[in-house]
């Protein structure tokens, strides 16, 4: 069948399939486990609900109307910070492990619009780095191979879909971790409005920026899948209901960057990534209007995460997971964490204001464009690499997602082919909060096939 390696292997894809009655839950969960355990030790799971427990779901969906559920028998995994009912969740920390008696908000809207859940995803320890590396359960590689990282922390998501195994998973993002592995590994990230999707029984890395993102092989199936998950959370108090937007037919003006900083983090620029977005703003400035704009404010708040008083945001949430555990955490990770104990609160609020200031400059910048076009991280890694020197390049890949959330932006991480040497390459729009229908419909007219 090979429904799941195809360019159809899609929410829209499946829904078809089901209903022209060429496929049966059963036939998917069939194919999926048999190319999960083709792949052998791929590092992409951390567990998988067993068999028998998928073909009983699978029965389960037969006596359900497809019509009501969106997600009628679309199977999904879930990154592991994120609690499942059947599953552990270990946050890639083995010694932490816990079993939930409540499926995160998120899982729960997934399974009652008639989702699959296949199982746990790796990531980066506690959602804590970019790079897909920092876990003892292993460090996937992406699906371009040659050693490339498969970008974190959501590593696990985004090869699970990008590798066809299945076509929707869920990750988190608080510094890029739904943007990053989405652009390394050739697939769309959505990253919603900090609040619109709430983030009950999802483990916390800095709680007032934290989403829950998602990860598909198209545009339509993130729209599809954000629909689901998104809208008040009772049991989440970062939780926003979103005010109505209309996707809107309108010509689109496009914010593109005046100071593109493509630097490796070592005084040397990633030529390849220069050329592939020229190529890309190329074909934006062709379909739409654009106008310059400067980065420098993006990159300083960006800057203010892990160089500035929000990583002790990350301390306050994990110290007794420090205090319990300590010897379980990777020492890169706790090194991160750590470092938020030397911030006082003076220096706290003193950031704040800045943030203020910088959020009032961006704020400009969308009043004269509707959406902001940035490379999604400025260039790539191989797993060598970033074990040779975790800290600077993890920090290089953040360098145009770090903002994201402290701003209040919302973003969409779309792949734009390759280099000139086959590496993977993605860019991303951004835009005000709540603007999700505008970006997802600006990305399919700006960067689809032409029409």
């Amino acid at each position: 069948m090979q429904l799941l390696s195809s360019p159809s292997a899609t929410v829209s894809g499946l829904r078809a399939g089901y209903a022209s009655g060429a496929l049966r839950p059963a036939d998917v969960v069939a194919e999926l486990t048999a190319r999960i355990d083709a792949r052998g030790d791929d590092h992409v799971w951390i567990s998988r609900t067993p068999v028998d427990e998928l073909h009983r779901r699978a029965r389960e969906l037969e006596g359900l109307d497809p019509a009501g559920h969106p997600l009628w028998g679309v199977p999904v995994a879930v990154k592991d910070n994120i609690d499942a009912v059947g599953l552990p969740t270990t946050a890639a920390c083995p010694a932490f492990t816990r079993t939930p008696d409540a499926d995160a908000t998120a899982v729960r809207r997934l399974r009652a619009a008639g989702a699959i859940v296949v199982g746990k995803t790796n990531l980066d320890q506690f959602a804590t780095g970019l790079n897909g590396g920092r876990s003892p359960y292993g460090a996937p590689e992406s699906v371009f191979g040659g050693d490339l990282i498969s970008g974190g922390s959501s590593s696990g998501s985004a090869v699970a879909v990008a590798a066809g195994l299945v076509p929707v998973a869920l990750g988190t993002d608080t510094a890029g971790s739904g943007r990053v592995p989405a652009a390394l590994n050739g697939v769309v990230g959505l990253k919603p409005t900090r609040g619109l999707v709430g983030t009950a029984g999802m483990l916390p890395a800095c709680r007032s920026l934290d989403c829950v993102s998602v990860f598909t092989r198209d545009l339509t199936g993130a729209a599809e899948v954000l629909a689901v998950l998104a809208g008040p959370d009772p049991d989440d108090p970062w939780s926003r209901a979103a005010p109505p937007e209309a996707p809107g037919a309108r010509p689109v003006v496009v914010a593109l960057p005046e100071d593109l900083d493509l630097d490796r983090g070592d005084g040397t620029v990633d030529t390849g990534f220069a050329d592939a977005f020229a190529r890309v703003a190329a074909t934006v400035a062709a379909r739409a209007g654009t106008v310059g704009t400067p980065t420098a404010a993006l990159r300083e708040a960006g800057d203010l995460l892990y160089g500035g008083p929000w990583v002790a945001e990350r301390l306050a949430v994990l110290a007794d997971v420090l205090d319990t555990h300590r010897d379980a955490v990777l020492p890169v990770t706790r090194a991160v964490i750590e470092a938020g104990a030397r911030f006082s609160a003076v220096e706290a609020f003193r950031a704040r204001y800045r943030l203020q200031e910088l959020r009032a400059e961006v704020a400009r910048l969308f009043a004269t464009a509707d959406v902001l076009l940035l490379p999604t991280v400025p260039t790539t890694f191989t797993r060598a690499e970033l074990a040779a020197e975790p800290v600077m390049r993890n920090l290089v890949l953040g360098r145009y997602t770090q903002a994201t959330n402290l701003l209040d932006l919302s973003a969409v991480a779309v792949p734009a082919g390759t280099t000139d040497d086959g590496r993977p390459f993605g860019v991303t729009l951004l835009g005000p909060a709540f603007s999700e229908a505008r970006l997802l419909h600006a990305a399919a007219a700006l960067l689809g096939p032409p029409r």
